[in-house]
């Protein structure tokens, strides 16, 4: 968590910065890109972190592979990862806007096993890799601006490919996964291009554990240990169009 900390005074003191940024336009009272929140297409870029989370939800198995003591899978630490994209934005109507956002994501999950007394299972979590090729569609609504700020809201669904699908660490991973993301950050119009940060948080719909019937029996344990694995992805976002 002190990664997250760090990420989100970097995300404040961004803001900060930019907001005492102060153009000769707006000495004169005027906004910087005047109109540019109407303009039907347009492109930029992104760079962001994200924190890798699952929704996991224990099967509390009893069988032979496990000694019939259940073990208990959980997350006990956020690690960082990279967001890199690019934006193609379309304006549908006043204050509603298509946004196309393909990118690579770099992230990894630390999972904890533990059996049924609380124990460690390994003095190492399994950390399990991924590399996702990312395309989300949202759905962006933007409030009124007022002279250079602007708050927004979107919503849409994310489809994502993790090229790190191969076994790792015991268990095996689904390539495909399906998500539905939600965030809300602000617009900065500066001099010459728009600023926007974003926190977005992504929920998975699908499981993406596979189960393994001819599983190594030494990854047996850990894949029955778990009936279901779910995406959570927390994401702070940094746009420039």
């Amino acid at each position: 968590m002190r990664w997250l900390l760090s990420i989100l005074c970097l995300v404040f003191t961004s803001i900060s910065s930019f907001s005492q940024v102060i153009p000769e336009a707006r000495s004169r009272r005027l906004p910087n890109l005047p109109g540019y929140e109407y303009q039907q297409l347009h492109f930029g870029f992104l760079i962001g972190f994200n924190f890798l989370d699952y929704h996991i939800y224990n099967s509390g198995a009893r069988t032979e592979d496990n000694k019939y003591v259940a073990r208990y899978a959980e997350i006990e630490d956020l690690a960082p990862g990279i967001n890199l994209g690019i934006i193609t934005d379309l304006r549908l109507a006043k204050h509603l806007n298509l946004r196309v956002l393909p990118g690579v994501s770099f992230g990894e999950r630390n999972l904890t096993f533990y059996n049924e007394y609380g124990e460690k299972v390994d003095d190492e979590p399994l950390r399990i890799k991924s590399t996702f090729i990312d395309m989300p569609i949202v759905l962006k609504y933007s409030a009124f601006r007022y002279n250079n700020v602007q708050p927004f809201v979107d919503a849409g669904i994310s489809l994502k490919y993790d090229l790190a699908k191969d076994k790792q660490s015991h268990l095996q991973m689904k390539s495909f996964d399906t998500c539905l993301d939600f965030g809300a950050g602000i617009d900065f119009y500066l001099q010459y291009f728009r600023f926007s940060v974003e926190l977005k948080s992504s929920f998975g719909l699908t499981n993406i554990h596979s189960f393994q019937v001819d599983a190594d029996y030494d990854d047996r344990p850990y894949q029955q240990a778990l009936s279901s694995l779910k995406s959570r992805i927390f994401s702070i976002n940094f746009f420039f169009e």
